[in-house]
């Protein structure tokens, strides 16, 4: 489903689901069956919601089945007989809801989130049984529960392209992202497979993970049919192992096959290393200008002024990288206009992180610490990003190995030939695996470690709508009768009312 926000979460709002007492299952069993609503629960110290549905499941001792919704409200003594613990699990979640509505009259009701987008559709379903769906205003100081498009969590209708899909785990992997953060889950995958494919760099071995992605997309191995919805992914680190191969003239090694277009690794490892710090700068800008959107989405100016992720970080880290140009270069004015910037930058976060202590000599001591750490961390994350040309050497030189051992064996004969296949084919085969490992957790602990610590100072809530499957025909297990109501059952000491 294509959205006008794609970089943002999907936006939520507060809803409430109104009923009648006597529709209130009804509504619930069609919210259930949407799986576009997250209901709230009591909890929190408050009263143990426990029904009769949740009793019979207990007393069977049997293992927990997959919850299943009866259209019609069930006979439990029959599910009990019956052994229908799905739908007895089904009805206790069911219950829980129940009881955790407000009441005034006859009138039942249950407070929500709802994607913005599924509210009318979701409002339509539920007028059928009796029941509402109330738009209300988000409460002061909650902030609404986090949904990408393509997690799992998200309601049968909220579809995504099986890119981003298979892109999102990257992110869920750190975290829950913020509400009102960015959605980082295209250009996190994109730098991920950019950077795996800096490191295992070779034509040979990128081809070989593009066949791999396209034997998941098939459901082969069936074992590993859980793994499908990554194909994209592995396909996009095929991809760039690929490219980069061609660059460096790498196809199972040195073997000659393709022509060097840019430079070969182990012949300019130099070079390799300043494309790869280079790289990593840009990727450390990229982050703090995430990071400011971020810090300004969810405090305002004042929060994005003085965070070290923030304008403050941005302005230091500018500053710090116009010092080295003039290191670099030479020219005394980058010297001045460097210095201005990272005094400014200082001075800014200083304020910041002073306004976090207790104050006095003890909270400037403090501040001064971390001001020395947020300088050191600048400069140890950039030369972090050496860690691209490292591994990527480390490769080239495996694939060398391999194919020095090879020629060294042909031409002695017809067991010499042989020994020299089965050294290329194990060779190839273990440095594809040891290399496809280290790269691929190399490239995690950069996009973690240097990009998103930038992105990302909290964590939001997930998603977590209420969605079931509906049973529509009833059998002997169902009979029609008043709607089942969980009454809440007070946890301590009994007390007079």
């Amino acid at each position: 489903m294509l959205r006008a926000e794609a970089a943002v979460p999907v936006r939520m709002r507060r809803v409430a689901v109104v009923a009648p007492e006597q529709a209130l299952r009804e509504s619930l069993v069609r919210i259930a069956e949407a799986g576009c609503v997250e209901i709230d629960l009591a909890g929190d110290g408050g009263p143990d919601v426990r029904g009769p549905a949740a009793t019979h499941l207990q007393r069977l001792r049997a293992e927990p089945a997959q919850p299943v919704l009866s259209e019609a409200a069930p006979d439990l003594d029959a599910l009990g007989r019956e052994g229908r613990t799905d739908l007895l699990a089904g009805e206790a979640q069911l219950e829980e809801r129940l009881g955790s509505a407000v009441r005034h009259g006859a009138i039942a009701a249950l407070a929500g989130w709802c994607p913005e987008t599924e509210v009318g559709a979701t409002a339509a379903r539920i007028a059928g049984a009796g029941g509402a769906l109330v738009q209300l205003r988000t409460p002061r100081g909650v902030d609404p529960p986090t949904l990408l498009t393509g997690a799992g969590s998200a309601p049968p209708g909220y579809a995504a392209t099986t890119v981003r899909r298979s892109f999102t785990p990257l992110v869920t992997t750190y975290g829950t992202v913020p509400y009102a953060d960015l959605d980082p889950t295209m250009a996190a995958g994109i730098v991920y497979v950019v950077m795996f494919g800096l490191m295992f760099g070779d034509a040979g071995h990128g081809l070989l993970l593009v066949a791999i992605a396209l034997l998941l997309r098939a459901g082969r191995p069936r074992r590993l049919a859980a793994l499908r919805p990554l194909w994209p992914f592995v396909a996009g680190a095929g991809l760039a192992a690929t490219l980069a191969g061609v660059a460096y003239g790498e196809f199972f090694g040195p073997t000659g096959v393709l022509p060097v277009l840019w430079l070969e690794p182990l012949e300019e490892p130099m070079r390799l290393l300043a494309a790869a710090v280079g790289l990593g700068a840009v990727l450390l800008a990229v982050a703090y200008a995430a990071g400011i959107v971020n810090r300004w989405r969810e405090g305002g100016p004042v929060a994005a002024l003085y965070a070290t992720t923030g304008i403050a970080g941005a302005a230091l880290y500018l500053g710090l990288a116009v010092i080295a140009g003039y290191v670099w270069l030479g020219p005394a004015a980058y010297g001045v206009v460097g210095a201005v910037i990272t005094v400014v930058g200082l001075g800014l976060a200083g304020v910041g992180l002073y306004a976090t202590t207790a104050g006095g000599p003890g909270g400037a001591v403090q501040t001064g610490i971390q001001l020395f750490d947020a300088v050191v961390r600048i400069g140890s994350n950039v030369v972090s990003f050496a860690r691209l040309a490292a591994f990527g050497l480390t490769h080239a030189a495996l694939g060398a190995i391999v194919w020095d051992g090879t020629t060294a064996l042909a031409g002695r004969g017809l067991v010499a030939v042989v020994a020299a296949v089965l050294v290329f084919l194990l060779g190839n085969a273990l440095a594809f695996s040891l290399e496809a490992l280290v790269a691929g957790v190399q490239a995690l602990r950069l996009e973690f470690y240097e990009l998103f610590s930038r992105l990302f100072e909290g964590e939001g809530r997930p998603f977590r709508p209420w969605h079931l499957p509906v049973e529509h025909i009833a059998g002997s297990a169902t009979a029609a009768g008043p709607p089942v109501t969980a009454e809440p059952v007070r946890q301590g000491p009994a007390r007079e009312e």
